[in-house]
């Protein structure tokens, strides 16, 4: 992405301005001002606390990208914080961006991990019993690190000149075939289109895989549907619909099952925030736009899960099959990646006769659901509709979209302990396994990264404190 020659990161001048000692020549570093929904409630105005741009940076393909670092000191909107971030918070974003994109994922990227021993004073679990943690900081990439947080503040102030700055440089910088093609009221109502779609299909992916992000606010949603800000996040080892990575979310609203939900909340608000740019006619299709939101995200959704099932063209009972199947999974706690994975290995004739190989540990968790029988049944006779697709051919297309190494909290946690002692090694190698992740890799199995996860990974909790 940044055109560096490998040799570069050995030079003093590059790890300093990766760690925000140093700034390069003509460069102006910025934070931004956003306010938010947190919890659904207006917390009006947020701001970077902890993220500094350092400029916008063209590549040799013609591609921008917005450097940024995140823990490198105080900023203006730091309130009470001191703008320095942890080393197992900087650890699990750096991972966690790149498995994301390595999944095939809209999201940011990280580019850097600089470690410091200055002494960082932080309460994880916000229960009285604060202490020294290492610095960290991470260099992380993004087209674009505008959030719909950075429309709200200013529609919430009545800012309205500059909001219409704002949206119409949003529009022709990222969005510039509709800047192109259409007069200023469409371009805002084809923009939120655009947002709303694309939203819709990130949740959808991120359901796919597991994945919660854990703080849904507005604040932490990109307006190019990106995946942003990598906190609390988590991918379910048990699949639980119910499933909250994030301590501090004592009710759950942020839940993997409520993640679609959140999405048309806060879409919702940008509809809100845009307002004061329309005519009542355009706020009534806005309206209008946004109610395709649940079909967008319903069509996208299944779509991905007949690939995951290894299912050709579309059939009314397709979402019953579905549907069937993680009801199975939530009633044995079977795992969830590896149930999907696992499914791609079982031949028609085993399906047919319900054996079910030793190996297959986590198909082997659904064998004694009541329903277990009759759905393999049903789900071989769909496989069958399609005589001239092989096992071969089915295994083929299903470990392309269902993937054998997601970055589970118990790997993420097992690295940090390790770099907490200066010892890198598993944070390499995590990086390595997770940039192949549908491809079966000798070196993470040993690790037990595709086996059933440890005991002492139903213990682990993570929370917003970095």
């Amino acid at each position: 992405i940044l055109d560096l020659h490998p040799d570069v990161l050995n030079e003093e001048m590059f790890q300093a301005f990766v760690s925000g000692n140093t700034i390069l020549y003509g460069s102006t570093p910025l934070s931004h001002r956003y306010g938010g929904h947190q919890f659904a409630s207006w917390s009006g105005q947020l701001g970077d606390g902890r993220a500094v741009m350092l400029g916008e940076y063209v590549n040799r393909r013609g591609e921008r990208w917005e450097l940024q670092l995140k823990g490198s000191g105080l900023t203006p909107y730091s309130r009470r914080g001191d703008g320095r971030a942890v080393l197992r918070s900087s650890v699990r974003e750096f991972l966690c961006s790149e498995a994301m994109y390595h999944l095939g994922i809209p999201t940011s990227r990280a580019a850097t991990l600089i470690v410091s021993d200055d002494p960082v004073i932080r309460d994880q679990f916000y229960n009285g019993h604060p202490k020294k943690e290492r610095g960290a900081v991470v260099l992380r990439l993004a087209k674009s690190w505008f959030r719909i947080g950075s429309l709200e503040i200013l529609a919430a102030n009545q800012e309205t000149q500059l909001l219409k700055q704002l949206v119409d440089f949003t529009i022709q910088q990222y969005f510039t075939d509709i800047y192109e093609m259409l007069s200023e009221g469409d371009r805002y109502l084809t923009f939120f289109s655009d947002v709303v779609s694309q939203t819709a299909e990130m949740i959808a992916l991120w359901q796919s895989v597991g994945f919660a992000h854990g703080v849904c606010n507005t604040d932490n949603f990109s307006l190019l549907s990106i995946t942003i800000d990598y906190g609390p996040f988590g991918f379910m080892d048990s699949y639980n619909p119910e499933f909250v990575p994030n301590t501090s979310d004592d009710t759950g609203m942020y839940s993997y099952e409520n993640q679609p939900d959140v999405g048309l909340f806060n879409l919702d608000k940008l509809r809100e925030a845009l307002a004061p740019l329309l005519t009542e006619q355009q706020r009534f299709q806005m309206t209008k736009i946004l109610e395709l939101y649940p079909d967008i995200y319903k069509t996208k959704y299944m779509e991905i899960l007949r690939r995951k099932m290894g299912m050709l063209g579309e059939e009314e009972d397709d979402a019953m099959i579905a549907a069937v199947l993680l009801k199975m999974m939530a009633d044995t706690k079977a795992d969830f990646t590896m149930t999907f994975r696992q499914l791609s290995e079982l031949s028609l004739e085993q399906m047919e006769n319900a054996a079910i190989p030793p190996h297959l540990w986590a198909i082997r968790t659904l064998q004694p659901h009541e329903y277990f029988t009759r759905w393999l049944q049903v789900y071989t006779q769909r496989l069958k509709q399609h005589t001239k697709d092989s096992d071969e051919e089915r295994k083929a297309r299903m470990d392309t979209t269902n993937p054998q190494y997601v970055l589970r909290n118990w790997m993420a946690e097992s690295a940090i302990r390790k770099a907490e002692k200066d010892d890198f090694s598993e944070v390499k190698l995590l990086l390595k396994v997770l940039q192949n992740p549908y491809v079966k890799q000798e070196e993470a199995e040993k690790q037990g990264y595709g086996s059933p996860p440890p005991e002492w990974a139903k213990e682990l909790r993570v929370s917003c404190s970095s």
